[in-house]
């Protein structure tokens, strides 16, 4: 082993706006940096979420090849059903695609992440 992951880092053209609305989706809390920071944390639970200022950001626009999805996030959930409509109140929206056990979403930014689950 080289090292250990430390953080997942997002570009977003409000840092502290997405990192909110990650730390409300996953049930973190903003660690590190404010409104207006160029480098803020989220934290809990054992992960680490890094968001940086980047105000020119071109987002994915999933599914068009030519503006690929670069990384995404699965979001493991008990209940789709319930937690759908509290990660739109958030500010996600749902993309096209999907399938048994998954969905797909944009963050307010245009990053996209699924929503998981056991499809038994």
């Amino acid at each position: 082993m080289i090292g250990r992951l430390h953080s997942v880092v997002l570009d977003a053209p409000d840092a502290h706006a997405l990192a909110t609305f990650y730390a409300e989706l996953l049930g973190l809390e903003v660690s590190k940096g404010g409104p207006g920071d160029d480098w803020v944390v989220v934290t809990g639970q054992g992960y680490r979420l890094a968001f940086q200022q980047a105000p020119d950001l071109q987002p994915p626009d999933w599914p068009d090849p030519d503006r690929p999805q670069q990384f995404h996030l699965d979001v493991f959930v008990t209940d789709v059903d319930e937690a759908e409509p509290k990660a739109l109140a958030l500010g996600a929206r749902r993309l096209p695609g999907g399938g048994g056990d998954f969905r797909v979403y944009a963050d307010p930014v245009g990053h996209p992440f699924c929503l998981v689950w056991d499809a038994a």
